[in-house]
């Protein structure tokens, strides 16, 4: 049995894959706040996985973890994870000594990455544009996933659009890293220079318009989820509800536009919390794309919009490519 533990700011999902392929266990709980309660979080999440699976914490045979900030996945050192209030915790090594187990941890998006590209290269059906009732039939057809690692001729890039926005880049059956790890951070490159000051320093950056902070500021509501309001009333012919979506939808199709440009994947896969939008999120972005594809023959002749796929509602990718993060050898060199 494969472990992979997703490790959010709020709550902490995880996984068990079993050899045949088969997703055995799934679990969620909160996440505590601080180096030792996170520490802790992992140690019941393991633990609680292993009463599940009816097996020994020690008998895993692999243990990936996903959780985000900067993250050194070669000594499962987190640099810093300001949500979750941690600087220089080595929780790989922490977690091993008490597990008796190695642990592998990646940053959250990366491990999304993987996850999703497994998913795709395995089950392209699950991928089909779908509906509400499609959409569930999805996440229950993601209970069996294969146990080998994804199929490396196809390359992808998984865009998270939750909080802020990141990008997760497989190639070659491997994540991109770049030089010094910051591969795929094209949340914060500037698109507007007379745009909104991003968190980062810059002014206009792509995480500005689009992601659930951008919705926020946007957007402004009482409502449960936002940008659920936003797209509905957007629908109905809010006037301003369809000016602010379609800022967003340009920004997200901005970023599709942006990874295959510079990496140019076979499909971007949209995930992280938006993605729950669904169709209509996908349905929007294309409609985008091909509008700018109308105008410039260049971007026409890339099939941007066909490239572009929303992952299954349910999927939890993270916690899957956390352990594909585990058990990856290529991952140890």
């Amino acid at each position: 049995m494969k472990l992979g533990i997703d490790i959010g700011g709020t709550k902490t999902a995880a996984v068990a894959l079993a050899d045949s392929g088969e997703l055995s266990d799934q679990l969620r709980m909160p996440t505590g706040f601080g180096a030792e309660a996170v520490v802790e979080t992992a140690l019941r999440t393991v633990e609680r996985m292993a009463e599940l699976a009816g097996l020994g914490a020690s008998s895993f045979s692999s243990i990936g973890i996903g959780i985000p900030g900067a993250v050194d996945n070669a000594t499962g050192r987190v640099a810093h994870a300001v949500n979750l209030g941690l600087e220089g915790l080595d929780l790989g090594p922490r977690l091993a000594d008490r597990l008796g187990v190695e642990v592998r941890v990646e940053n959250d998006v990366k491990a999304a990455a993987l996850g999703a590209h497994h998913l795709l290269a395995e089950s392209e059906s699950d991928f089909a544009d779908a509906d509400a009732d499609a959409d569930a039939a999805a996440a229950a057809d993601a209970s069996d996933v294969p146990p080998s690692e994804a199929a490396t001729g196809r390359s992808m890039a998984y865009l998270n659009l939750g909080t802020g926005l990141a990008a997760g880049i497989v190639q070659g059956g491997r994540l991109l890293r770049g030089g010094h790890g910051v591969a795929g951070e094209i949340g914060h490159i500037p698109i507007d220079p007379a745009g909104e000051l991003c968190g980062c320093g810059q002014r206009g950056c792509l995480e500005t318009v689009a992601s659930g902070s951008a919705i926020a500021r946007m957007w402004p509501s009482q409502a449960e989820l936002p940008a659920r309001e936003l797209f509905d009333l957007a629908e109905v012919g809010v006037a301003d509800a369809v000016a602010v979506r379609e800022r967003f939808l340009e920004g997200v199709a901005a970023a599709v536009r942006l990874l295959v440009l510079t990496t140019d994947v076979d499909d971007v896969v949209i995930g992280g919390g938006l993605a729950a939008l669904g169709e209509p999120l996908l349905d929007g972005t294309r409609r985008i794309l091909n509008g700018w594809a109308a105008d410039s023959a260049f971007l026409a002749s890339l099939g941007l919009a066909k490239r572009v796929r929303v992952i299954p509602l349910g999927f939890p990718a993270a916690a899957v490519g956390a352990a594909l993060v585990g058990v990856a050898q290529w991952q140890k060199s």
